[in-house]
């Protein structure tokens, strides 16, 4: 694009940036979307903000190079390999790309991870009492009926990673998700598991009580939904502890190729990077910047803590599990044996 000045007069003449499935209190997307508005002055436009990482896939697949399709695409890594694979994404490198870890991007420069978070249990404590603390808490009878995920897992990033950190809380791994459909094929049989798919919405109406989500996104809930009466307690599970970051991409088809590019920028700089920590998600570049001396160290502070170093499956080990899930969810969740 000929540099960072070149590329913004570029993209504010296209004036316009189109997004998919980022809901505003989704790791501050509110906050990040204002905020990429008021500097450059390009509008942003979010389609199906409740959509899941395959309806993104889908929507860059299907529209091709229509001016309806999106610009720019975040989805779980793994179904950001699954959209390299299909020749969907163009290689683009940030500023800061150098400064993002190896095993946090691709290697054609066709995706990177953003931000990232933990596996976390979020209940309200006033009509769940207690609030489970471990996967095996929620097996127990007084949850009938509350266990909620963030969608279908085999279309849901948030939902997937949720089955992966519930194999690993049942002697399962990473070349094993095979526990993961089991636990949930016993949630249903004894009743607990509510199939609605969790947000902030159906919390606040009491509907999913209790949500396996990303810590972010249930301590954002716990700060956004106090107001309405709702008392979120959020845990990190000790007994399936899984990390995982989600990644940005710019669609090879982009209407807005310029807009696509300064989004990207705008995301990977600090500014961007301290919005998604200030809402208690993990900036992929938090190390750099804590040695830059740009991280906002008072919002590092709040992040809860957790043990050990965090590890993450392999490409192969992500391709298996994802194959393993497309084919036994239905069956886990559907009653039958």
């Amino acid at each position: 694009m000929g540099g960072m000045r070149a590329l913004i007069s570029a993209a504010k003449r296209e004036g316009t940036l189109r997004a998919i499935a980022l809901p505003r209190d989704w790791a501050d997307y509110g906050g990040l979307i204002s905020g990429f508005e008021k500097k450059y002055g390009i509008k942003v436009t979010v389609e199906k903000p409740l959509g899941h990482s395959e309806d993104e896939i889908d929507a860059l697949r299907k529209r091709g190079n229509r001016p309806t399709a999106p610009d720019v695409i975040d989805v779980g890594d793994t179904f950001a390999r699954n959209a390299a694979a299909l020749n969907l994404l163009a290689p683009y490198k940030v500023a800061a790309y150098d400064s993002i870890p190896d095993s946090q991007k691709d290697p054609q420069a066709r995706w990177a991870n953003n931000y990232g978070g933990y596996i976390s249990i979020g209940c309200d404590a006033k009509r769940v009492t207690p609030c489970p603390e471990t996967f095996a808490d929620l097996l127990k009878p007084g949850y009938r009926g509350k266990v909620a995920l963030e969608g279908d897992p085999t279309r849901s990033a948030t939902a997937f990673a949720s089955v992966y950190a519930t194999a690993l809380a049942n002697n399962g791994s990473f070349d094993n998700i095979q526990p993961g459909l089991d636990f949930f094929a016993e949630l249903n049989n004894r009743g607990n598991f509510n199939p609605v798919s969790s947000n902030s919405a159906t919390i606040t109406s009491g509907r999913t009580p209790i949500s396996i989500n990303w810590d972010y996104i249930n301590l954002g809930y716990a700060d956004q939904l106090r107001d309405k009466g709702v008392n979120w307690q959020v845990a990190i599970p000790f007994d399936g502890s899984f990390a995982q970051y989600f990644a940005l991409a710019v669609s090879k088809n982009a209407p807005h190729p310029a807009a696509a590019r300064l989004w990207q920028e705008y995301l990977f700089s600090p500014e961007g990077q301290n919005l998604r920590l200030r809402a208690y998600a993990r900036p992929v570049l938090m190390d750099a910047m804590r040695q830059d001396g740009t991280l906002d160290e008072a919002a590092a502070a709040r992040l809860p803590t957790v043990e050990g170093t965090p590890q993450f499956p392999t490409d192969a080990q992500l391709d298996k599990a994802r194959q393993t899930v497309t084919r036994g969810w239905a069956k886990a969740v559907s009653g039958r044996r």
